[in-house]
């Protein structure tokens, strides 16, 4: 499956199979695709309908206990990265290299698909219906009027098609389109009262403030607008891979240092990997080139070339990890090395609480667009419950949490307050 040759290059990349796929897509803009004719000539015979066919002379995956074999290393200029080692240009480009092949058999097949059907609308699942920068060509490029992708799209989303089916199967429920996103926000989680949540953290002997709701989202954009870091938990928490406000980490995207504190000192995770923009709806095309929505975070589209701020550098800067050191824009903090975001468009309806901080923060800084990634740190799942967001706040740089109509600061917590018990078998992802 074109899934798995992504996953070989991902495992080759010296990343994790199954949850570091995002990583090689995230690291791609820093290489070169100049294994683009290897792949194509000796990997996957991709055919003009998007149709391929993979040569498994160079993969193991089938019976082994790799993804790849020694004769794949011998195309690549040697074995798999070791994880966790430096990454190096290889890795750059290979990851560059299977991107492209990877955009370009989405494209192909989505043609054939619109030509085949006549279909002005798509929809699309699966795991590679998370590569979000495939997602954006095949919106901006593609024959279709309509994109739609299920925000569970990989794995997980099985669970929502097992349980449809019993309904239409066994309960006789209607099975019809009626041209709505049903999905609503993907917010299928669970939520907490405000008792809940006080008596939950009045047991980890945490220090809080009350708040109307108002006044809590008037607070927190302008702790937002000091480049505060904060964790935003509001409401159902999302079904599905991405942090869309409800189980949130929200920063300000204007700050040249703010995509390395959120990386390094928050996420513990690698310093080249890319945040999302938040934005409002009605002010996505303001700042993106793309008019539509996106509302959960899988359109990778193009900053507006107004947002931009030319770099005036050359040299080693502009190759390899290098263009991490480059001001590239007025939001830094969510611009990747090639101008590009993974848009999040935030709905009024859908996301009442998320939405009204986004018009405090614009009305307080004149920008509508925050950093959002989710609430949890690398190698650990998103935060659930209050004590899940307590811990993880209470272990990271984090400045303040919002939680229903509590909100926290870092300095007012008794030390080490909630990090007695924290889980120690999550590995880094």
């Amino acid at each position: 499956s074109l899934g798995l040759l992504y996953s070989a290059f991902t495992y080759h990349a010296g990343f994790r199979v199954n949850s570091g796929e995002y990583k090689l897509m995230g690291l791609a803009p820093y290489g070169e695709p100049k294994y683009v004719p290897v792949i194509l000539e000796r990997l996957i015979d991709l055919k003009a309908d998007g149709s391929f066919r993979l040569n498994m002379d160079y993969f193991d995956f089938p019976t082994g206990l790799t993804m790849t074999n020694a004769a794949f290393d011998s195309l690549f200029g040697g074995p798999p990265r070791k994880p966790e080692s430096s990454l190096g240009q290889r890795e750059m480009d290979i990851a560059a290299s299977i991107q492209a092949v990877t955009e370009e058999a989405v494209l192909r097949l989505g043609r054939s698909l619109h030509r085949e059907t006549d279909c002005e609308n798509i929809c699309m699942a699966g795991g590679v219906a998370l590569n979000c920068v495939a997602n954006g060509r095949l919106s901006r490029e593609g024959p279709f009027s309509g994109l739609w992708i299920q925000p569970a799209a990989g794995d997980a989303g099985g669970a929502l098609g097992a349980a449809l089916a019993v309904w239409h199967q066994h309960e006789s429920a209607p099975r019809q389109c009626d041209g709505r996103d049903a999905m609503a926000g993907a917010y299928l989680g669970p939520a907490f009262t405000p008792a809940q949540v006080a008596a939950r953290l009045d047991a980890l002997g945490a220090v809080y403030r009350r708040y109307s709701k108002e006044s809590l989202v008037a607070e927190v954009a302008d702790i937002l607008s000091q480049e505060k870091v904060v964790g935003w938990f509001q409401g159902r928490m999302e079904f599905g891979p991405r942090a869309l406000g409800a189980r949130s980490i929200l920063a300000d995207p204007r700050g040249e240092n703010i995509q390395s504190l959120v990386n390094r000192r928050i996420k513990f995770r690698e310093s080249f990997r890319p945040f999302a923009p938040s934005v409002l709806e009605e002010r996505g095309g303001d700042w993106f080139d793309y008019d539509g929505t996106s509302p959960y975070m899988l359109l990778a589209v193009p900053l507006k070339e107004s947002r931009r701020v030319p770099s005036g550098v050359d040299g080693q800067l502009q190759s390899g990890l290098g263009k991490l050191k480059i001001r590239r824009s007025e939001i830094p903090a969510v611009t990747h090395v090639d101008f590009s975001a993974r848009l999040h468009t935030v709905n009024r309806q859908t996301s009442p609480d998320f939405h009204a901080l986004l018009r405090a923060f614009e009305t307080k800084t004149g920008c509508p667009v925050l950093l959002n990634t989710s609430f949890n740190v690398r190698g650990e799942p998103v935060v659930c419950s209050p004590e899940d967001a307590y811990r993880c706040f209470m272990r990271t740089r984090m400045d303040y949490l919002a939680i229903g109509d509590l909100l926290l600061a870092k300095t007012e917590q008794p030390v080490n307050g909630g990090s007695d018990d924290l889980p120690s078998f999550f590995e880094p992802d």
